[in-house]
């Protein structure tokens, strides 16, 4: 693909912008640790919310999105809808929790909840655990993501697409730190939309489409437009892969960046820094609105024309090419028509038969696509793609060189540092972390089995990350048995697959990883020495998390005369949940609101309509009895 000077012009002003923006704040940016990680603790929520959702569209995350669709239906999406779940329950259980705590990172909440050599050592090792080696892959797989995208629409080798995109990212994150981000995100997130919207609109009324009623009437569409899968139309293992599982088990037991149990990562840091907890919980509650209800709708739309301009194959032919592969032993025995045919994706290698094989997938529908768009639309759609790489980029930098700052740097290898110091060595790490992930970057050849292995780590300590704010029993011994039982479940599922052996289903492996680290950790938890009850009294003072599993705390407190439940501040558990399903429902109503108006269904999506306005109305009500402490600086 050859771009214009006009596509040149935009996305060469786009960079211009997001450097500017770094430069403008880098002077206040660097007074102090605060002020670059944090902006001060003095952000709004919509600029805190937009930024969340900026980060969460990753380069690959429209790939994604168009590959689910082709090889599940729209429904596929509910593996990653589920997690709605989490994100409500973040908003109103949890984000006001964490702006109360008033830490610097989510790593020093180890040291605020727990005691002794236990609760060090969790901080350190979950500081260099996420931020270095875990945040190192997830940027590598995303800079692996721009890599190719720069390849198949602008040419470039992959070292020109890492340079191009990654020196303006870390020059405005290292000069004006979060701050910086934000801005920027905000930028980048318009540009982002604009650019997904307006492709959107210009596919579905190529010739070959006819605009969207021709779009949602084609045959090739049809069996793929169902939100909600029905049981008599798939296999019922697809359905509780799909649907079942991410609903009932998925969404509290599994660690997934930007929807963790009980709130962390990214999420967290931005509400550390707002302006105080009513803005905290605006920021994660408008979040999830846009996350999940609003932005997938134009990668959808794309996913389902790509269905009738690279069609699947059929599903006559799709199953002889798999009975096929199992007749010869396996997929190395048959020949890459073979292989092609049993995935699906023969249209797609017609067009693009100079890719190698093993990027031949459903995911590669969508750049597909965006090959015939026009000059002008072109720049800005691949500008889009450059904003969704450096707002997950600048991001993921910028919070784990918080993390080696404040819980590495400063905790154990200088406690005396100058805030001068922790700047200047956010800066060198922001560097630093940026130079190694694209290094890793450019010897990946795909989504790494390891990378599948540090997102399989963490199943099975969701539970545990919700309850250590509301049961005073869980202790830093539970956390590391957790830690321990889940990597050895993720190992012992990977070697058997590696050595040849025939391990469980996916959906099977979660549920003993869920089921033997939950039982695990409980155990530690009950029966070994409880966290030092002045650390668990100095916890509930600062916190007031509220709910009976403190009671035995405030007891044994009430009976020595110590006052550590504020008076003034009630439990929010019962109204937060009730909050929480209000607002899940009212998304998922949105969500389903979005299908229907674009299915030419008026009348149904005027209904799910009006459940999200029942639900919001349900929030609004709940909002008004939410306790919100004023919260001071340490």
């Amino acid at each position: 693909m050859h771009l214009t000077s006009l596509d040149w012009i935009i996305m060469a002003a786009a960079f211009a912008v997001y450097l500017a923006i770094g430069l403008f704040v880098g002077k206040s940016a660097g007074k102090d640790y605060d002020s670059y990680f944090l902006s001060g603790r003095s952000m709004p929520w919509w600029l805190l919310g937009t930024s969340m959702v900026a980060t969460t569209f990753a380069t690959d995350t429209p790939n994604l999105v168009a590959g689910i669709v082709r090889r599940d239906g729209v429904f596929g999406n509910w593996v990653w809808w589920a997690f709605l779940l989490t994100g409500t329950t973040t908003v109103f259980l949890f984000a006001k929790l964490w702006r109360r705590s008033n830490v610097l990172t989510d790593i020093e909440f180890y040291e605020l909840r727990y005691s002794g050599k236990p609760a060090a050592f969790l901080r350190a090792f979950r500081g260099i655990y996420l931020g270095v080696f875990f945040n190192i892959m997830i940027m590598a797989n995303v800079t692996l993501a721009a890599v190719k995208i720069g390849g198949v629409l602008l040419g470039l080798t992959p070292l020109q697409s890492i340079l191009i995109a990654s020196i303006i990212t870390v020059a405005y994150s290292m000069v004006g730190g979060l701050t910086g981000v934000l801005l920027t995100d905000l930028v980048q997130f318009i540009v982002a939309m604009i650019g997904s919207v307006w492709a959107a609109q210009f596919i579905i009324n190529l010739p070959e489409i006819g605009g969207l009623t021709k779009l949602v009437s084609h045959p090739n569409v049809v069996p793929k437009l169902a939100m909600v899968p029905d049981l008599s139309e798939i296999h019922s293992q697809a359905f509780l892969a799909v649907f079942l599982f991410p609903l009932l088990i998925q969404w509290w037991s599994a660690y997934y960046p930007g929807a963790e149990p009980g709130g962390g990562g990214y999420v967290v840091q931005r509400v550390l820094a707002a302006k105080s907890e009513a803005h905290a919980v605006g920021a994660t509650l408008f979040y999830n609105v846009m996350h999940y209800a609003l932005r997938p709708w134009p990668w959808i739309l794309i996913a389902l024309a790509s269905l009738i301009i690279y069609p699947m194959d059929s599903p006559e032919n799709m199953s002889a090419a798999q009975t096929a592969i199992s007749r010869a032993g396996g997929v190395d025995q048959v020949d890459e028509a073979t292989r092609l045919a049993a995935r699906g994706v023969s249209s797609l290698r017609a067009a693009f038969p100079q890719m190698p094989e093993q990027q031949v997938a459903h995911d590669l529908a969508y750049p597909a696509l965006l090959t015939r768009l026009p000059a002008g639309l072109l720049g800005i759609v691949v500008t889009s793609l450059i904003a969704a790489y450096m707002s997950t980029m600048s991001t993921q930098v910028n919070w784990g060189s918080s993390i080696l700052v404040n819980d590495v740097y400063r905790r154990f290898l200088k406690p005396g540092a100058s805030e001068h110091q922790m700047v200047w060595v956010g800066r060198f790490a922001t560097i630093g972390l940026m130079a190694v992930s694209c290094a890793v970057a450019l010897v990946l050849q795909d989504a790494l089995s390891s990378f599948e292995l540090l997102l399989q780590v963490g199943a099975g300590t969701g539970l545990l990350l919700l309850l250590r704010w509301f049961w005073w029993r869980v202790n830093a011994a539970a956390e590391i048995t957790a830690m321990i039982v889940s990597f050895g479940m993720a190992v012992l599922f990977f070697v058997w697959k590696k050595v040849g052996g025939n391990p469980p289903s996916g959906v099977s492996q979660m549920l003993w990883g869920v089921g033997v680290t939950t039982v695990a950790w409980v155990l530690v938890a009950l029966f070994t020495q409880a966290t030092d009850e002045e650390k668990l009294r100095e916890f509930y003072r600062r916190i007031q998390p509220g709910g009976p599993g403190w009671r035995y705390v405030l007891e044994r407190a009430e009976h020595e005369r110590q006052q550590i439940r504020d008076p003034k501040l009630k439990s929010d558990l019962p109204i937060g949940l009730l909050a929480s399903a209000a607002a899940t429902a009212g998304i998922w109503a949105l969500i389903f609101a979005g299908g229907f108006f674009l299915y030419g269904q008026p009348l149904s999506g005027l209904g799910m309509l009006a459940i999200t306005a029942v639900g919001g109305g349900i929030v609004g009500y709940c909002w008004k009895r939410l306790s919100f402490s004023a919260v001071s600086q340490p």
